[in-house]
């Protein structure tokens, strides 16, 4: 009786490391269903690539070649708004951008199938924009080979631009990828400044007899004022991130030529600063010419209530914009 019972605590134990094997250890036909899946995404995406360096995405692709795995790749996803009816310039400066660097990737020697750039316009995929709580555009993204996208897979657009170099720098950071950007010539910048030398220096010599021109200081102060109210309306800021020149609200029509936030804004709003500053600076300068001047005692009391009325309707009116820019400023000044 003792050997019958030996014998079936043997069987069942042989029976209980049989069904264990059985649950934990993956099968082998699941296992090779997985690669071929793996395979078949991989040979996609190259297939992809190889026509074009960045892929064109709707949900489905989305969903099945960046979210869903197997995936033994990288993906770099820019979320855009490319047609015209969004008016976004910004997106196709970036989107240009981003093709400059894609296309150094494609044609390096250094490719391979372990990193891949798509894009999805929200025309074509607003189910991955409310997927992903994305509400503004451009925005680009990393997906890793394995796991889910952390906070730095996101690209800081607002802090360092949309320069191919830096997001080449970016990428290099989250994925370990090595890309060498190749910009095709550019050659306008080069024929702006032969076209300027040779004006000023045709100018010149049609006025070679007379240079006094040159010292007037007059002259001088004004261009020297041109370039100041350039560079301190955001000229500079808008050649560097390429924002759009207003902003049309698509469900009321309402068009927008300040912008909201402190950290953007738009190219009429400096157009609007440059008009401010340089209405102000003409109020200053009337100021001082009604003080300096020794001509008609009303004549210069009329130039100086003209020079105090600019400066202190257009400085109200630039500290309302700069009120509504930085929300919780305190101060005002006849304009609110």
């Amino acid at each position: 009786m003792a050997s019958v019972w030996a014998k079936s605590a043997v069987n069942l134990h042989i029976l209980a490391v049989f069904f264990f094997l059985l649950i934990c250890l993956p099968s082998g036909g699941g296992q090779k269903k997985k690669e071929n899946l793996l395979s078949e995404k991989v040979d996609q995406m190259m297939e992809w690539s190889s026509r074009r360096s960045v892929v064109r995405m709707n949900g489905d692709k989305f969903r099945r070649f960046v979210k869903a795995p197997p995936r033994n790749y990288s993906v770099i996803v820019m979320f855009t708004a490319l047609q015209p009816q969004r008016q976004c310039s910004v997106c196709r400066q970036a989107n240009e951008e981003y093709q400059v660097l894609a296309n150094s990737w494609r044609y390096s020697s250094a490719f391979s199938n372990k990193l891949f750039f798509t894009v999805v316009d929200y025309d074509e995929g607003a189910d991955v924009f409310q997927q992903l709580n994305m509400n503004s555009a451009p925005t680009f993204m990393h997906f890793p080979a394995k796991g889910k996208p952390k906070r730095a897979d996101t690209f800081d657009l607002q802090r360092i631009g949309f320069a191919s170099e830096q997001l080449a720098k970016w990428i290099a950071d989250r994925t370990d990828v090595q890309i060498r950007v190749f910009r095709p010539p550019n050659y306008s910048g080069t024929i702006a400044l032969a076209l300027l030398v040779s004006l000023v220096g045709g100018l010149l010599y049609l006025r070679r007899n007379n240079l006094e021109f040159i010292y007037n200081k007059t002259g001088w102060a004004m261009a020297a004022l041109c370039v100041v109210f350039a560079m301190t309306s955001g000229q500079m800021w808008n050649h560097i991130r390429g924002p759009p020149y207003a902003h049309k609200n698509p469900q009321n029509g309402q068009v927008s030529y300040i912008h909201g936030s402190s950290q953007a804004q738009f190219v009429a709003e400096s157009h609007i600063i440059l008009l401010l500053n340089a209405a102000i600076t003409m109020g200053m300068v009337l100021l001082n010419e009604a003080a300096t001047s020794k001509g008609d005692v009303g004549k210069r009391r009329i130039i100086c209530l003209v020079g105090l009325g600019l400066v202190v309707f257009f400085f109200s009116f630039l500290l309302s914009i700069f009120r509504s820019k930085y929300h919780g400023y305190p101060y005002s000044f006849l304009i609110k």
